[in-house]
């Protein structure tokens, strides 16, 4: 058996599936107060090693969220409805609508800077836990 045919073995044997189902969302508490999170089942099914979460808003960000970054292999975001507005450090500003998805690699610093009033969107990250930090704005791009 190979090492990877090997370590899909042994994944397998502790990894449980999971469903979730709309009919009973599973709201958890998230990083952000004015938001709601539904825990999909994914970080205690793979014991860990990834999360996947649906978060939704009913009133658009009223300030910036702040330059942060999180301590992770990477995240990925897909935009189910409305509109989310993200500054990277190159000072870029992508905006993501229905369909748009975007993957921030670990460590990378953003600043979630306008959403629209109604949004809804899939998060995805690896590993499960991957903490927020926050950090100083890159030289050259405001605070804000």
């Amino acid at each position: 058996m190979t090492s990877q045919a090997s370590a899909a073995t042994e994944t397998s044997k502790t990894a449980e599936y999971a469903v979730a189902r709309k009919s009973d969302p599973n709201f958890i508490k998230g990083r952000r107060e004015y938001f709601k999170y539904i825990d999909l089942g994914v970080a205690g099914a793979s014991q860990g090693r990834m999360r996947a979460q649906k978060t939704s808003a009913t009133a658009g960000l009223s300030e910036p969220t702040g330059w942060h970054y999180h301590k992770c292999e990477g995240q990925f975001v897909y935009m189910l409805e409305g509109w989310l507005e993200l500054q990277f450090a190159d000072g870029e500003t992508v905006h993501l609508e229905e369909g748009d998805s975007v993957y921030i690699p670990g460590f990378a610093p953003h600043n979630e800077i306008r959403t629209s009033d109604i949004f809804e969107l899939l998060e995805f990250s690896v590993p499960a836990d991957m903490g927020t930090e926050v950090c100083d704005p890159p030289a050259g791009i405001n605070a804000d």
